[in-house]
């Protein structure tokens, strides 16, 4: 599948992007000019693009899409409600034209019932936000919420679920894995599931 990633060149993304490409599958990269691509596999293609300002064609040609990016730890709130809120929404709405099979959303745990008193408070009602308007899009979709993350490979052996401990951690290598699981899997259609690595439990 052609695969759209927004996010590319994130820590996470990054990941995914070589993961896809093992999979045999045709990641292009969503990048802004200013993105480091060194890190990309070379043969993906690229499309620039900002998440603050997509262009309406962004997702033409594209078979799904997986939104894994984010506005990073030290922005602000407008910043991180313009990229992890309104761009993630933007996103879904120009899939939603086009003939898009499915779409991941990385998405994290306290998502669903975000603390408004909260340290993390606006991010997750960004992503609370983001999700619902997936879940409401009429796009076949898979949702996943990790627990903490770090930067990690992981060791492939995780946990989804109800099991998950929301204290634990989540390699990045492992949240790779299991979104390119969610791109492929049928088992993941219209699901949203947490997620852990398992030598964390």
């Amino acid at each position: 599948m052609k695969i759209l990633v927004a996010g590319a060149t994130g820590n996470t993304g990054t990941r995914l992007m070589h993961d896809l490409v093992q999979r045999g599958h045709d990641p292009v990269a969503l990048v802004r000019d200013s993105s480091d691509t060194s890190q990309l596999p070379p043969q993906v293609e690229q499309r620039i693009g900002d998440l603050a300002d997509l262009r309406d064609d962004i997702c033409d040609g594209c078979d799904a899409v997986v939104f894994a990016a984010g506005s990073g730890g030290d922005t602000g709130s407008d910043m991180t409600d313009k990229i992890d809120r309104d761009g993630a929404m933007r996103l879904v709405d120009l899939a939603a034209k086009t003939p898009v099979s499915r779409f991941v959303m990385l998405s994290s745990v306290g998502a669903d019932n975000p603390n408004p008193e909260g340290e993390l408070a606006t991010y997750l009602k960004a992503k609370h936000d983001a999700d619902e308007h997936l879940k409401a899009s009429g796009l076949p979709y898979a949702i996943l919420r990790p627990v903490a993350l770090t930067d990690d490979g992981g060791s492939g052996d995780i946990v989804l679920g109800d099991k998950v401990d929301p204290q634990a951690k989540a390699a990045r290598g492992d949240v790779a894995r299991v979104l390119a699981d969610a791109v492929d899997s049928a088992d993941w259609l219209g699901k949203t599931r947490l997620m852990q690595s398992a030598q964390t439990s």
